[in-house]
C-alpha cells in the first residue's frame, strides 16, 4: 500500500534540472453532490505522480489514477459505481506567465487532493448511470424500464376525436 498524502513537498524530491521521478500515493477524493444527489469514492484512492524538475526551475506533474464513484443512478435510480479514468497534467514554471502557473503549487508544495478532486470532477461523465444503456423510469408510472422491457401503456384517445365518442348509436 503507498503513503496517504494530501500534500506534497516537492522540494524534498530534490530533482536536477531534466530529471525525472514516478511516485505511488493515495489521495483522497472525498465526496461529490451532483443534481443534488451525494455521491462518495473510496477513502483513498491509489494515484500515479510524475514528477519532472524543469531548466530554468518548475515542474510537470502528471496524475494519473482510477476510481469508481458511488450513489444513485441519474435515470432509474438503482445504485450506481461507475469506474472513470483520470489522466492529469500540470505545468509550474515561474514567470512563465498565467497559462505556466498550477493553481495547485504554492512554492515546492503541491495540493494533491484538490488536483486529485479537480481532475476527477472534469473527467466524470454527464451522468452517473448503473449502465451505459439504462432505460430508467416510466414518465406515467414510474416503473424501471431496465426490469420491464416490454413496460407499455396504451396510447391516451386523441382530443380531435372526443365529441365523437359523445355520439349514441341505437
Amino acid at each position: 500500500m503507498a503513503a496517504r498524502a494530501d500534500s506534497f513537498d516537492l522540494g524534498g524530491l530534490k530533482l536536477s534540472p531534466g530529471e525525472a521521478r514516478r511516485l505511488d500515493l493515495d489521495v483522497a477524493l472525498g465526496d461529490f453532490d451532483l443534481s443534488d444527489e451525494r455521491y462518495a469514492t473510496p477513502e483513498a484512492v491509489p494515484v500515479h505522480l510524475d514528477v519532472s524538475r524543469m531548466v530554468g526551475g518548475g515542474y510537470s506533474l502528471r496524475l494519473r489514477f482510477e476510481s469508481e464513484i458511488a450513489g444513485p443512478c441519474m435515470r432509474c435510480l438503482e445504485p450506481a459505481s461507475p469506474t472513470t479514468v483520470v489522466d492529469s497534467r500540470e505545468v509550474d514554471q515561474p514567470g512563465g506567465g498565467e497559462e505556466l502557473n498550477s493553481p495547485y503549487v504554492n512554492g515546492d508544495e503541491l495540493d494533491l487532493t484538490a488536483w486529485a478532486h479537480d481532475a476527477y470532477s472534469l473527467a466524470l461523465p454527464p451522468q452517473v448511470l448503473c449502465r451505459p444503456d439504462c432505460r430508467g423510469l416510466c414518465p406515467e408510472c414510474g416503473a424501471n424500464l431496465n426490469a420491464e422491457p416490454d413496460h407499455a401503456h396504451e396510447a391516451p384517445p386523441d382530443p380531435r376525436w372526443a365529441k365523437l365518442r359523445e355520439i349514441k348509436l341505437e
